[in-house]
């Protein structure tokens, strides 16, 4: 997919809806108690219903890891709307415990600080269990205490109908909406570290999140903190949601049959540091299977090809059969300078940098340009914004990050205005100049914020995030929710466990026998 293609068609964009983005958002965090903040010990609150089978409020790795799940939305406002209900909720839930406005933990004084989730006893809710094991055991459960925010961004059909007819594509619509999104992805890893620096806001640690000797790129900042002077994320970085076991899957999302390909085996081929953990422990079972990856969302990836499942379906199978829906981006930090982890601005800048990579022309990436793709990326979430930082250019040069940004943002500018214009807001022009503030030095990027803020008040870091997880978590127990919505919420809790029990009652067959059905839509 070229920018050619798109470029009589963009002309409409002022008459024409096709133009409107579609996003969803998942935002993560750990329940803490409200005097000491350390991690809940408590089980997953009943008035929030079931981790399992609630449609909105879940659990991601720990039983205190809180997920909320909002719906599909055509503007920023209604799903920063749906979250801010979901979290008032939750909040005036809670009588003793708050929920963390950060990503990485607070204090821990070890992992059985930080308890594995529960999903009863179904075969579904044992196999979500036993997968959170694995990740215990392959990982460390610290790594697993920390939250995200997962972007889930869409192009309605009309504008993938149109586009097509105006390149007049032999392509089936399936297959060049799935064309489209690989584009768009190739063309975010290319520039990660772009939206990494300019949203990062984790350039510090507990102390206690590190076992053994820190790594030397940080440094000790006030009682019980670590930090990198230069960073934006240590959260993407190698202390965080990554995984060196996975550093040879290097997909280039040149073709889907590609990505599931590499996916599927990873799944079903033994890997031997994993086939030689134990089978139990405590009297569980220890891992779902041997293979590099337990299931697809082990695949640890700042960008995924979605496609919704039918109930039992595999991820591969649902891309495999109806093509790409959506892209997921998983590499926003949970920003403790905002109540919910995340603002208008942050959403219209996510949406124009998504809709200029699928615009600009995206070639076919190489094991060597994933390589500078990563390097790029790993540079600026350590060191962004070391003014020396040196990013690598395709022919292998090397420029400064400013200099490296100036075409992507000023490309990102025509996007945003067509945005604005098919949208009728100022937005995503605005959210550009913000960016270009950022990058020039003119307005203060969240990490640097963090480390300003650390250092002028001089707090250990998880002083100054209880701080700003108190201030978020009085505004949202004030909070006035709408009848109707409190209403819907309770409701859905009550609806959520007696579904959990039917499902758990209708269970026919052993967990052995379902794993082996699940686990065949590989082998196809």
């Amino acid at each position: 997919m070229t920018a050619e293609a798109f470029k009589d068609l963009l002309a409409q964009a002022r008459e024409n809806s096709f133009l409107v983005a579609r996003r969803g958002i998942e935002k993560e965090g750990l329940r803490v108690t409200r005097d000491t903040h350390r991690i809940s010990q408590l089980e997953h609150p009943t008035a929030l219903g079931s981790a399992l089978t609630h449609s909105a409020i879940t659990t991601d790795y720990s039983e205190a890891l809180l997920e909320f799940i909002t719906g599909v939305h055509d503007t920023p406002e209604r799903a920063l709307e749906e979250l801010f209900h979901l979290h008032a909720y939750t909040s005036q839930s809670l009588p003793n415990e708050m929920i963390w406005s950060a990503s990485m933990p607070g204090e821990l004084t070890g992992e059985g600080d930080i308890p594995i989730a529960h999903y009863g006893s179904s075969n579904v809710g044992t196999m979500k269990r036993v997968y959170r094991n694995g990740l215990g055991a392959r990982y460390g459960r610290a790594m697993q205490a920390i939250a995200g925010i997962h972007y889930n961004f869409s192009l309605p059909d009309t504008f993938w109908e149109q586009s097509r007819a105006q390149s007049k594509s032999d392509l089936s619509i399936k297959d060049w909406r799935t064309e489209g999104y690989l584009a768009l992805i190739r063309n975010f890893q290319r520039r990660l570290w772009l939206l990494n620096y300019l949203t990062g806001s984790s350039p510090a640690i507990s102390r206690s999140f590190i076992s053994g000797q820190a790594p030397a790129h940080l440094v000790t900042d006030q009682k019980e903190t670590l930090l990198s002077n230069h960073a934006t994320s240590l959260r993407m970085g190698d202390l965080g949601y990554t995984s060196s076991a996975q550093d040879g899957l290097q997909v280039c999302y040149n073709q889907l049959a590609t990505y599931i390909q590499t996916l599927t085996e990873a799944i079903v081929e033994p890997h031997e540091s994993y086939a030689s953990l134990p089978t139990t422990r405590d009297g569980e079972m220890l891992q779902l299977n041997h293979g590099l990856l337990q299931i697809e969302n082990e695949f640890y990836s700042a960008i995924r090809p979605k496609r919704v499942t039918q109930s039992g379906e595999a991820p591969v199978r649902a891309l495999d059969a109806r093509g790409i829906e959506y892209v997921e981006v998983r590499c926003l930090d949970v920003n403790p300078f905002t109540p919910l982890g995340i603002d208008v601005e942050t959403t219209a800048l996510v949406d124009t940098f998504l809709l200029n990579c699928l615009l600009e022309d995206s070639p076919k990436c190489t094991p060597d340009s994933r390589k500078i793709d990563d390097e790029n990326n790993q540079r600026a979430l350590n060191h962004g914004r070391d003014p020396s930082l040196r990013l690598i250019t395709a022919n292998n040069g090397e420029q400064s990050l400013a200099d490296a940004s100036q075409p992507i943002l000023s490309s990102m500018m025509a996007t945003a205005e067509l945005l604005d214009s098919a949208n009728n807001t100022r937005r995503h022009a605005d959210a550009v100049k913000s960016a270009q503030a950022r990058v020039l030095g003119d307005q203060e990027t969240p990490s640097a914020r963090v480390v300003r803020e650390l250092r002028e008040n001089q707090l250990d870091y998880s002083t100054l995030m209880g701080q700003y997880s108190e201030k978020w978590n009085q505004m949202f127990r004030d909070a006035a929710i709408p009848q109707n919505t409190r209403t819907q919420l309770a409701d859905e809790a009550i609806a959520s466990l007696r579904k959990q029990r039917e499902i758990e009652s209708n269970d026919t067959s052993t967990f052995e026998a379902f794993l082996e059905t699940f686990y065949s839509q590989y082998r196809q």
